[in-house]
């Protein structure tokens, strides 16, 4: 893939977007790691497309697992680092959306326990090893901003916990080893009731009910909990402790959504340059028109905007920060909402090929539009910045 240049600055960079616009952000390492994430997605992805089917892209997300574990790109999720999880999810979201997402759901199931410095059944470890998938299960049918009025509950048995109820929306659902679940342990106490465990995939009274089938295929689907009895040592942190846990995890996390959405519009930004330098039409390149320079010119920069944000959002927290909830929200917010502009453009320049199934901006143009969803709505984003302007802790 060619580069073009502005400056000594350049947006795009062989096979994604250069890392020289964010380089007051990242470290050396950042380069380095880039570089092993580009060899990987070369070597398994290449010209290769995602599955069009449920059943294929269940298939493909376990086989990235083990081959992504094996190459180490989970190194960044296992240390920490949380500028590493952003390059990581910009390259792959450039190259397939499912292998960022299959990145993105072992960040999440592995995050608690890391957090915590706790790893029941030794399942985070595995995780960032490639050795087992994991899923995030917060989101119900009615709790999904909402999470204080999730209805799944656990009780006390034993030595252990009694879990019922279930969950909807999961990634991963039906091939993860492992879940991570949030469920009421003090149903009257809202969201400072809830409290999180790990829980196997083959634990007695742990069901996968089916599959949700989305339009650019993804794992997702429900899972129940039918008397699924689960051992103490399943408790993540403490009874009550979930909320915190769950924020926490979505706090260094957020980030990466941005990440992630910025891979998928630098890719269809990527394409539609490319074809606008190529194509002709009344005579002259497409490229020439001053209305398809605008889209692509609008596009540049708020591509542009959105990573600073993010990078910026990852530089706080790896130098420190115990919260970087603003600064989290305020990239996932812009980044998510502008890549759906920039890919809806990239349509726009590519005219009838840009809506052909199995044109990567097609692609794009439905695999983007989850991203304003999920790990917390646009709107939840913006409660969040405008709460803490309020409030001062924007300070």
């Amino acid at each position: 893939m060619r580069s073009w240049k502005s400056g000594s600055r350049v947006l795009f960079d062989g096979g994604g977007l250069s890392l020289d616009p964010v380089a007051a952000f990242i470290e050396a390492s950042h380069r380095e790691y880039r570089e092993r994430v580009l060899a990987f997605c070369e070597e398994e992805i290449g010209e290769g497309r995602d599955p069009d089917t449920d059943a294929a892209a269940r298939a493909r997300a376990r086989e990235l697992v083990g081959r992504m574990g094996q190459a180490g790109l989970f190194r960044p999720i296992a240390e920490g680092d949380v500028r590493g999880c952003l390059v990581a999810r910009e390259v792959l979201a450039w190259w397939s959306p499912l292998a960022d997402a299959v990145f993105a759901l072992q960040g999440l199931s592995a995050t608690p326990g890391l957090i915590r410095d706790e790893d029941p059944g030794g399942w985070a470890e595995r995780a960032v090893a490639g050795e087992a998938m994991g899923a995030f299960a917060m989101t119900e049918w009615e709790a999904g901003s909402d999470v204080g009025s999730m209805t799944t509950v656990a009780v006390p048995d034993g030595s252990g916990f009694r879990l019922n109820g279930g969950k909807a929306f999961i990634s991963n659902a039906g091939i993860a080893d492992f879940y991570v679940v949030f469920a009421s342990t003090d149903p009257g106490a809202g969201t400072w009731g809830l409290s999180c465990f790990v829980v196997p995939a083959d634990a007695d009274g742990f069901e996968f009910t089916g599959s949700l089938v989305m339009s650019a295929p993804h794992p997702l689907g429900e899972v129940k909990f039918n008397d699924c009895v689960v051992p103490g040592a399943a408790l993540l942190g403490d009874v009550g402790g979930g909320f915190k846990i769950g924020m926490a995890t979505l706090d260094r996390l957020r980030p990466t959504v941005a990440a992630a959405a910025c891979g998928m519009a630098g890719r269809a930004l990527w394409e539609a340059v490319e074809h606008a330098r190529g194509r002709e039409q009344f005579g002259k390149r497409l490229a020439s028109f001053q209305l398809i320079q605008e889209k692509l010119s609008s596009s540049a920069i708020e591509l542009t905007a959105g990573r600073l944000l993010a990078y910026r959002a990852g530089w706080e927290k790896d130098r420190g920060a115990e919260r970087i909830t603003m600064e989290a929200a305020m990239a996932k917010a812009f980044s998510t909402e502008a890549a759906q502009r920039i890919v809806d453009r990239a349509v726009q320049v590519l005219g009838g090929r840009g809506v052909l199934a199995g044109h990567p901006v097609d692609h794009l143009y439905r695999s983007v539009r989850a991203l304003r969803i999920y790990e917390g709505t646009t709107e939840i984003q913006h409660l969040i910045v405008g709460g803490g302007l309020v409030r001062g802790d924007a300070g």
